[in-house]
């Protein structure tokens, strides 16, 4: 039985930020998606404005893929994952055996294709920086969204994420947020040039 899709249309019931109170609940399948388009246009940017050669629907594979093992492990939040080397070291030994149950469930003639995604290489080092900020800037764009709720819950958060975005030091990352990153405060009728 192949059932590597029904496994990954199972990622919309994988929940994020469990340890904070939301005014809107994410699911992982959300996430992916704005990673995807984030890590898409991250690389657009790059060949765009700076001069680079990067493979941009690559970027977008990779960030729609990039957390998936969270179906097996489910979300592990930040403080706890990161709280120190031995658990960091046990959830990306925990993650790669993920990897690999995943890939199993495809037919073998497809593995290959999927091990490029799901293990990284060496080749694609600079688009996983890419993915990893779009990671980040959607945790930022959730900070943002949850704070104009009100939720005063994802303040901290908010400055936390903005600070480790700008330590990434990635010139894609701070023209993103120079160029849209104000979009994300307006309304509907704001964004599409409607009448209040």
């Amino acid at each position: 039985m192949n059932s590597f899709f029904a496994m990954m249309s199972r990622m919309k019931y994988i929940d994020r930020w469990a340890l904070m109170r939301n005014s809107r609940n994410e699911n992982l399948s959300e996430h992916s998606l704005e990673v995807s388009m984030i890590a898409h246009a991250l690389a657009v940017i790059g060949n765009t404005s700076l001069g680079k050669e990067l493979d941009a629907g690559k970027a977008a594979v990779l960030g729609l893929y990039h957390d998936a093992t969270e179906i097996i492990t489910g979300d592990m939040p930040t403080p706890v994952k990161y709280y120190n080397t031995e658990i960091k070291n046990t959830y990306k030994d925990i993650e790669h055996q993920a990897s690999r149950t995943l890939l199993g469930m495809l037919p073998e003639e497809m593995q290959d294709s999927y091990r490029e995604i799901f293990e990284k290489q060496q080749e694609d080092a600079y688009l996983w920086r890419l993915v990893k900020a779009a990671d980040k800037l959607s945790a930022y764009i959730k900070c943002v969204e949850e704070e104009q709720t009100g939720n005063l819950e994802f303040v901290r958060a908010k400055k936390q994420t903005l600070k480790h975005i700008r330590q990434m030091e990635l010139p894609e990352t701070n023209l993103f947020l120079d160029y849209f990153m104000d979009a994300y405060g307006k309304n509907l009728d704001e964004l599409t040039g409607g009448e209040a």
